[in-house]
């Protein structure tokens, strides 16, 4: 099953990051901590890392460096206007495919018990 999740993950985490930086502003370290916490513990740092860098690269978020207490500047991401359509976006796309994968769940169901009947 873990092999499973970390595929699904890779096709939502950007989405799931979005979501977290639409609650407010975070730096890497915030974001990957708010992950784990919610569940998500199999997540690499450097995961996280990477995603922001590409979602920087792509225009969907904002990046300020904030000094830090112990070392260098922090970068801290906050969710821009495109970004915010890109989450929308996101939300509209796992609404269709969560919808469509309950019915087919609910079908196989009740094909199981239908075909165990037979």
């Amino acid at each position: 099953m873990a092999s499973q999740m970390t595929e699904m993950l890779k096709g939502t985490l950007e989405g799931i990051v979005l979501a977290i930086l639409a609650e407010r502003s975070a730096y890497g370290y915030e974001i990957t901590t708010r992950l784990r916490d919610g569940g998500f513990t199999d997540i690499a740092e450097g995961t996280v890392y990477a995603l922001l860098v590409r979602i920087e690269q792509r225009g969907l978020v904002d990046v300020e460096k904030v000094p830090s207490e112990k070392g260098p500047p922090r970068k801290v991401f906050s969710l821009n206007a495109q970004g915010r359509d890109q989450l929308a976006e996101f939300w509209g796309t796992w609404s269709f495919l969560a919808e469509h994968i309950e019915q087919l769940r609910h079908t196989d169901t009740r094909n199981t018990t239908t075909n165990e009947g037979a």
